[in-house]
């Protein structure tokens, strides 16, 4: 498109159109991160699109009888007489981010096909690593040289989101001890069973198939191991930083039950940060969210402002000394073969970007 980019050692593209306006307009980054979900497979993809969406349950013809049923998820009907990009049920779409990478490419190509169209200096970054809470580990800020930015990656039409979760990481290793069944009693010590307990103890109500809104949770993701001995992952999430301090605390305390019934080294418990909430450091600059409402509004949208449930890489950006909120991609049900976007809502994320840049010139 004849852009000046380039693609570093660590996978980040980044790029930058120069402003075309006399007078001084801060310049404005667009990010989305290139990564999809590990939850499901992103090889191989098949999508299904379906015009003139009727409003009835889409099968996902990779898998007989798996479908996409309004009955399950009543936000399809909200997106009748549009085109839905689906799944065919064997792996994830990848519009998380790819929708995202997608709405930025298509702004930037209006913008070099429209030489009239009045912006300030841009800047656009496609980072890797995002659904691992790395997508920005390596990003070089001040290469990126912009004053504000913006991530492409949030859900529905109109998601607009300036404070995440706290975000960190748990894994439990539990030590059993293997004996022949025949000869076990008194002996054994089953780690899979002595893991079980561990998840036991966790509140159960704060588990993300019972949450909403600003409800954190305990996520268990993954489970391997034997009678000797297992390895539980958990993610720990919560906006409110203090809460989100007691559930590490919480863990570490099952851990010390565990460890006091069945002898020391029993349960071992290792938490690593991910993120944290950038609710404080987008504040200052409230202008910017306000901007992104208001170019919403000027796309026929009604601006939806919510807490992330999840993470983004605006939010290590913002801590970087980068304010970055987050715009909708349009996906819906993400890391999952449920997956879908309609087009009109990617549509209306490139008209977003453009409206934010119309204002920053203006």
């Amino acid at each position: 498109m004849g852009v000046e980019a380039e693609l570093d050692e660590y996978g980040y593209v980044m790029a930058r159109i120069p402003s075309n306006v006399e007078k001084e307009v801060p310049a404005i980054g667009f990010i989305a991160h290139v990564d999809t979900a590990p939850d499901a497979s992103g090889a191989d993809i098949k999508p299904q699109i379906i015009e003139n969406y009727d409003g009835s349950p889409i099968a996902l013809k990779g898998v007989p009888g798996l479908m996409l049923d309004p009955a399950d998820f009543p936000e399809l009907l909200a997106h009748k007489g549009e085109t839905l990009i689906t799944t065919d049920g064997t792996t994830l779409l990848g519009a998380d981010d790819k929708a995202g990478v997608a709405e930025i490419m298509h702004a930037v190509q209006y913008i070099t096909e429209h030489p009239e169209f009045k912006h300030g200096p841009i800047r656009i970054g496609f980072t890797p690593d995002e659904e691992i809470g790395r997508g920005v580990a390596k990003f070089d800020v001040k290469k990126f040289d912009a004053t504000y930015a913006y991530t492409m990656d949030g859900g529905e039409v109109g998601e607009l989101e300036f404070e995440n979760f706290n975000a960190a990481a748990a894994t439990v290793h539990i030590q059993g001890r293997n004996v022949h069944p025949g000869y076990g009693k008194g002996k054994m010590k089953n780690a899979i069973l002595i893991g079980m307990e561990f998840n036991s103890l966790l509140p159960a109500e704060q588990r993300p198939e019972y949450t909403e809104g600003y409800e954190g949770f305990y996520h268990l993701i993954s489970y391997k191991g034997s009678v000797e001995e297992c390895e539980f992952s958990y993610i720990l999430r919560e906006h409110d930083l203090s809460k989100h301090e007691h559930q590490k605390e919480v863990m570490q305390r099952c851990a010390e039950f565990i460890n006091a019934k069945y002898e020391e080294g029993t349960a071992t418990v290792n938490i690593r940060h991910q993120y944290y909430n950038m609710r404080g450091q987008v504040e200052p600059h409230f202008q910017i969210v306000e901007k992104a409402m208001q170019a919403m509004e000027m796309a026929g949208i009604k601006p939806k402002v919510q807490p992330i449930r999840g993470g983004t890489d605006g939010a290590n950006l913002s801590f970087m000394g980068l304010p970055c909120p987050n715009i909708f991609a349009g996906g819906l049900n993400f890391h999952g073969k449920m997956e879908w976007v309609p087009v009109q809502s990617m549509e209306k994320a490139s008209e977003v970007i453009l409206n934010i840049l119309r204002l920053f010139a203006e």
